[in-house]
């Protein structure tokens, strides 16, 4: 049997093992060795099977990923989300849709604090949902806009899924925060519109509230600014090479420590619990990371990626309908997994076809990526934010979320193929630091 039929072959046995149940980093793991044992020695695969725990653990790269999630934890647990929420509220919701425009505005600095679109969209919505439904918002219009505000998270740094993939794929962290401000910018910037053209069609959806003085607003920033200017100092200090991503991760933990202590926000009772919860998140990635490389190692033995690659050079077809055809495969993927899986099942192959084989800048395809996989966080049937939303209030039915959501959706129509056939959206911040 060749080694390309027994990659196929473990494929298969990992997506049956999968559908039973069994969680993803043991499958992995399992499934991996197993291909090992059949391609080398028992003692070889074996000593693999050692060295690969060890490497991820001892990566000084992958202490990124717990550092941000305390940051995360230590963010949410202090209330500095409802914060950036009840700012841009008391800032813009006078207007038409305001409120809803506000959440869209709080579920960006809160991304920017957590990098997460579930505890974006469950942080906002439990302040912005109560805030609207009091003024007589379209509940639809209400929750749309809490979804659509959720899925920036990912696309906002520091984000999870692209510290996954740069750690899958040998990309630097630093250049993927940075192609992703703009396409971020104007994924936001779409959902103003949308929500603007919504209100304009009726004017009932979206009443606007009492305007605020001044004072009021001050008030509100003086809430929030520290935080922000975190954010921006973070975010900002990692891509202009003022310290690396691990240590912008120090930066952003401490400094929303500190920053919570002095507010008085923090004990150490909720200290510890954001200790607890930001090292389970990271040591459930870790497991999975763990079972992720013994499987890509065995994937790259097989030889399976570089066929794939030879096949599709055979089809003689254009790169572009390779590439479209792949994020099609990865919206249909995404409406019934997880994205962490999809990133891991299929960046072992994928990325070796697009970017040696097919020449696409592997910092481009990586916000394509987390952008599609984002996009299906809202998409039925399992748009897993639109389960959250629908969790918060108990009035609230999951297909009234997902009616909400629509209009979002129809919108990435627009943005999606923009940041595709327009690479320079992507490119461009990157480039221009690397020459600063």
């Amino acid at each position: 049997m060749s080694p390309v039929i027994i990659g196929l072959l473990g494929f298969l046995v990992l997506f049956a093992l999968l559908a039973c149940g069994m969680h993803i980093g043991y499958t992995l793991a399992f499934v991996g060795l197993v291909g090992m044992c059949v391609l080398y020695p028992f003692p070889a695969a074996m000593t693999k099977m050692a060295t690969v725990p060890f490497e991820v653990i001892a990566n000084y790269n992958f202490a990124v990923l717990p550092l941000f999630l305390l940051m995360a934890q230590v963010t949410f647990i202090s209330g500095f989300g409802a914060d950036l929420f009840r700012f841009a509220s008391k800032l813009i919701g006078h207007r038409r849709g305001g409120l809803a425009m506000a959440s869209i505005f709080g579920a960006t600095g809160f991304a920017a604090c957590s990098g997460s679109s579930f505890a974006t969209a469950a942080t906002v919505g439990l302040v912005a949902l109560p805030e609207m439904k009091k003024y007589g918002y379209d509940q639809r219009l209400a929750v749309g806009a809490v979804c659509a505000g959720g899925t920036v998270g990912s696309l906002v740094p520091p984000s999870t899924m692209f510290i996954v993939y740069a750690i899958l794929t040998g990309t630097s962290i630093g250049k993927l925060f940075a192609a992703s401000l703009i396409p971020a910018l104007l994924t936001i910037l779409s959902y103003l519109i949308t929500i603007w053209l919504l209100c304009l069609r009726d004017p009932r959806l979206g009443p606007p509230t009492d305007r605020i003085s001044a004072r009021e607003r001050f008030k509100a920033f003086a809430e929030c600014w520290e935080i922000l200017l975190l954010v921006i100092f973070v975010i900002g200090g990692m891509i202009i090479g003022w310290f690396t991503p691990t240590e912008a991760g120090a930066v952003g933990a401490a400094g929303s420590i500190m920053l919570a202590a002095i507010r008085r926000r923090l004990t150490l009772k909720m200290l510890g619990k954001a200790f607890m919860e930001a090292m389970t998140a990271a040591g459930m990635v870790m497991v999975i990371m763990m079972g992720a490389f013994v499987f890509n190692y065995f994937c790259a033995k097989t030889g399976l990626p570089d066929a794939c690659a030879q096949w599709i050079a055979s089809l003689h077809v254009n790169r572009w309908m390779v590439m479209s055809v792949i994020i099609v495969m990865y919206f249909l993927m995404g409406m019934v997994m997880e994205a962490p899986s999809i990133q891991i099942l299929t960046l072992p192959v994928f990325f070796p076809i697009l970017i040696t084989n097919l020449n696409f800048d592997p910092v481009w395809f990586g916000v394509i990526q987390v952008r599609m996989l984002e996009i299906t966080l809202i998409t039925p049937p399992l748009g897993m934010v639109a389960y959250i939303i629908s969790g918060l209030e108990k009035d609230l039915s999951l297909t009234t979320v997902f009616k909400g959501a629509t209009p979002f959706l129809l919108m990435e129509l627009v943005t999606m193929p923009l940041f595709m056939f327009v690479p320079a959206i992507t490119t461009w911040l990157p480039t221009l630091l690397s020459r600063v």
